[in-house]
């Protein structure tokens, strides 16, 4: 529903208690490009201000999977001096800059937390006597995460590519604050987080309507991933923000004074969320199994309700429309 594609930059955005670092480590374990070119592809990993205890889960899970081979690490530590936390992100972009540029490589940039690193910048210019702007931040972290986020992309004429994947933890879920909402004007799009999906179970705890990948159409539907993609993520969307709506009016009249469709699609969002939007960290699901699962779900509702695939694709996946 957000696919990435080459050289795009989108941010996931959490909030403190998330499991981002689990989301985080488990992107490095499973990601891969599609086609024959996955021997071209490595994953750049930059932790700052990790605890020593993060700093090993991320090195077990990665050992543990087998992905080492392929992963470079950078680990700054939360008691390193603050002035490595500045440099942390710098040397890893370096390192990929080097595989997809000179080496063509494809490479994928996972970098957490960059609330840390924002946090390390404010410390530094205060020490430095700079004039503080926003929430205490100097006025020059737009320009400074600019910096590092626009490393991300492609070259003409080099065949490498940088993608980049920064996770950020929001002060007090707040979307607003300056490190997320400077994020958002940089790159392209943002997969947020939420407590509510956390708090039953879901995992990972993707909220879906605010999450958004602005380049995820130049990378998917006939000759990148599937012809049907593009059409069943936008029906997802809409189905999940009809029965969302549902949802709250349920809330308020009770869920025995709804129609028999309204009753389907609440049961579409329940199951959406447990098993669309919730994987396993060790499930590890392909494109086309999770785009199968998508008209499964769909199946639920009638044909009729399904206005943003065309009837060719009805037809050909809707278990309900024979």
């Amino acid at each position: 529903m957000n696919a990435l594609t080459r050289g795009q930059k989108l941010p996931i955005f959490s909030g403190g208690g998330l499991p981002h670092n689990r989301v985080a480590a488990q992107i490095v374990r499973q990601a891969r490009l599609l086609g024959e070119e996955a021997a071209e592809f490595v994953v750049v990993f930059a932790a700052f201000g990790a605890s020593h205890a993060d700093a090993r889960f991320f090195q077990e899970s990665f050992e543990e999977s087998g992905v080492l081979n392929k992963v470079v690490m950078f680990l700054n530590l939360a008691d390193e001096p603050v002035i490595e936390r500045l440099l942390t992100p710098r040397a890893a972009l370096t390192a990929a800059e080097y595989l997809a540029f000179d080496l063509d490589y494809h490479v994928l940039v996972v970098m957490t937390d960059m609330t840390a690193y924002a946090e390390a910048l404010r410390e530094v210019a205060v020490l430095r006597g700079d004039v503080p702007a926003r929430k205490g931040y100097p006025g020059y972290l737009y320009s400074d995460l600019a910096e590092i986020y626009e490393r991300a992309g492609r070259i003409k004429n080099r065949r490498g590519s940088i993608t980049m994947i920064p996770v950020l933890s929001m002060p007090s879920d707040d979307i607003t604050h300056p490190i997320p909402d400077l994020t958002g004007y940089i790159t392209e799009g943002q997969i947020v987080l939420g407590r509510e999906l956390a708090n039953q179970g879901v995992y990972p705890p993707v909220t879906v309507l605010p999450s958004l990948s602005r380049l995820m159409k130049d990378g998917v539907g006939k000759n990148f991933t599937r012809e049907d993609h593009p059409h069943v993520a936008s029906q997802l969307f809409a189905s999940y923000a009809k029965a969302l709506e549902v949802r709250g009016l349920a809330a308020i009249i009770g869920a025995e004074e709804l129609s028999d469709a309204d009753r389907r699609t609440l049961e579409f969002a329940d199951a959406f969320e447990r098993r669309f939007i919730g994987q396993g960290e060790d499930e590890d699901r392909s494109i086309h199994e999770t785009l199968n699962l998508a008209w499964d779900l769909l199946s639920m509702l009638p044909a009729e309700s399904l206005i943003r695939v065309s009837e060719e694709e009805l037809a050909k996946y809707h278990k309900g429309a024979a």
